[in-house]
């Protein structure tokens, strides 16, 4: 999963933004959150993240949805990611140009101008351009499965069969992610994640934008140690803090820009959006969030479809995290009677959260191995650091 590039808030990590390109940028959240139909699309060791049963299926969002006659909350299909964050149309683009296909042959047209009158009636504006993927993952695999094929005194790009191909790339991905970590990957989950970070291209297009709103983790450990009333009564809360997030988000920071360089600023019509809720963190534990995908396709008000102002888009993050972390406390408080307080132990220059009251410390801790590796990263890179530069490195990682 690509880089979050912002994400902090005064109360805590709640809400985090990353670009998602153009292309098979959008299997991610098939894939590995979304996947509860493991036959359609088949399983391997990178990709097998959940239990036989998967995430929920997403759901779509927005108050754009509008102009695509798609009702909010509707269930997100794997055709519908491929047609809108694979290739910038219309998410019902199967259907809608085989209907003007067949309307244009009845009238009489020819294949080529059906075919024209059908793409044209499915388009968002212009597609996305798609590059070639060139990573050093890719190459060390294809490099891997020539060497399969020598050995097996076979032409070089002889096909393998996909087991095989599975547990080359496995083992290319395993050996690369611990050299560059200097220690195994935890799971097959965390080692997902890296392939899909670096079997991305160095250049494509903008697909769209994934905010991903994660409550505190008293939160998450409430949710899942509950009753099962409770703790839907606690996904509704998260539910409805989001879409105060979006709500907000939509009428202050969605924009796209006209004119020579942008220069105007100009507003649409909302946002196109699947949301994903996601149950637990690559390291196993509880982790109730939920990746938000903002299409990066909007409609202005006189009708043509645009890209996102993403730089406003991305300054508005942190007020979006903010107003998620108030809200779920609210819903929460009103709902539940439940009450928040600063989590103990954190210093002055540490960010402030506040968690359940009740929640043991020693137990949200626990259920936090995902922190507690990138911490441990972190104070390793750190003191790499000061051996190489002689001092601390700052908090932009400037040289």
């Amino acid at each position: 999963m690509p880089q979050a590039i912002s994400s902090a808030t005064n109360k805590g990590m709640v809400a985090t933004i990353h670009r998602v390109t153009a292309g098979n940028g959008y299997l991610y959240y098939l894939r590995n959150i979304a996947a509860n139909d493991i036959t359609a699309r088949g399983r391997s060791s990178l990709a097998d993240y959940y239990s036989a049963h998967g995430e929920a299926p997403g759901r779509w969002q927005g108050s754009g949805l509008a102009a695509l006659n798609i009702p909010p909350g509707a269930e997100v299909t794997e055709s519908q990611m491929k047609s809108l964050f694979g290739l910038g149309i219309h998410p019902n683009a199967e259907q809608i140009e085989e209907q003007v296909y067949a309307h244009q042959i009845t009238l009489g047209a020819n294949d080529r101008a059906a075919t024209r009158a059908a793409e044209k009636a499915s388009k968002l504006g212009n597609k996305f351009a798609v590059y070639e993927a060139r990573s050093q993952y890719r190459q060390q695999c294809s490099d891997a499965f020539r060497a399969h094929n020598s050995e097996q005194n076979l032409p070089p790009t002889t096909a393998i069969p996909d087991d095989e191909r599975a547990r080359i790339r496995t083992q290319v991905a395993t050996e690369m992610f611990t050299i560059e970590y200097e220690r195994p990957p935890l799971n097959a989950r965390e080692l997902s994640g890296w392939v899909a970070k670096n079997s991305r291209p160095k250049h494509a297009a903008v697909a769209g934008f994934d905010i991903t709103f994660s409550p505190v983790k008293s939160v998450s450990v409430l949710w899942a140690l509950a009753s099962p009333d409770i703790s839907q009564r606690i996904e509704v809360a998260h539910r409805r803090a989001i879409e105060d997030a979006l709500s907000w988000l939509e009428n202050n920071a969605v924009f796209t820009r006209l004119g020579r360089n942008g220069i105007r600023q100009v507003d649409v019509e909302g946002i196109v959006a699947a949301g994903f809720t996601h149950r637990d963190s690559r390291a196993g534990d509880p982790d109730l969030h939920t990746h938000v995908l903002i299409a990066n396709r909007v409609r202005t008000l006189d009708g043509k479809w645009r890209t996102i102002d993403s730089k406003t888009l991305h300054e508005a993050v942190v007020t979006a995290s903010e107003i998620f972390d108030s809200r779920i406390e609210h819903h929460l408080e009103t709902d539940l009677n439940l009450q928040f307080e600063a989590r103990p132990g954190r210093t002055p220059d540490q960010v402030q959260i506040r968690e359940i009251v009740g929640i043991p410390l020693e137990l949200i801790e626990a259920w936090s191995q995902r922190g507690a590796a990138i911490v441990a990263r972190l104070d390793q890179l750190t003191a790499a650091f000061q051996t190489t530069f002689g001092r601390e490195p700052s908090p932009k990682g400037d040289l």
